[in-house]
């Protein structure tokens, strides 16, 4: 049976809300957006370069998905591009219609996680859910999710939207691997017990 591995960046008081850029998800009038840019090193590429050759496919919400087609098609100078666009992309959303835009893309049909719990069935490669935090939230309700890779950042930020809300099911992981960044990052690999 397929995996489903999540991996995200994550604050000390669980933030996931846009990591990436200032402008990345504003909702709810968050204001820190890019929070995780002052944390990159060698030892986090590496170990995010490391975890993409082991990925088979991907799993995407709509708006990670969206923002991903805006971002990485359009730059060369990395060797994320060519993975990116070369790899499976399964696409949770009940907004987009096929055609999708960015190639190797599908879109999921019905409930994500009854989706998602077909894919899991079906031969193939492990799949990974980068990011996409409803549709990882709605995996880990149905107990879909095989491991989490969640990269720990030392920062508190008080707001935004959390990997892990208020009201998500209890859960017991175990530690299967870590690893910490020269930034002070600590890169740990949890799975369900």
């Amino acid at each position: 049976m397929r995996k489903v591995v999540v991996t995200t960046n994550v604050t000390l008081d669980g933030v996931m809300q846009a990591p990436g850029r200032a402008d990345e998800d504003v909702r709810g009038g968050f204001e820190h957006g890019g929070w995780a840019l002052p944390y990159e090193d060698e030892i986090k590429a590496k170990a995010m370069g490391q975890g993409m050759a082991q990925t088979g496919a991907m799993l995407f919400g709509r708006r990670t998905y969206e923002d991903f087609f805006a971002v990485w098609p359009n730059r060369t100078d990395n060797p994320f591009t060519e993975f990116l666009d070369g790899v499976q992309k399964y696409v949770a959303s009940t907004t987009l219609t096929e055609p999708l835009p960015w190639q190797n893309s599908t879109l999921l049909h019905g409930d994500a996680a009854d989706a998602v719990a077909e894919l899991k069935r079906r031969p193939g490669p492990d799949l990974a859910v980068i990011g996409s935090g409803e549709l990882a939230q709605s995996l880990a309700r149905r107990g879909l999710v095989d491991e989490y890779v969640l990269l720990i950042h030392p920062l508190v930020l008080g707001s935004g939207r959390r990997l892990f809300p208020d009201g998500a099911p209890a859960a017991r992981l175990r530690l299967v691997d870590s690893l910490s960044t020269g930034t002070g990052v600590v890169i740990a690999t949890y799975q369900p017990e």
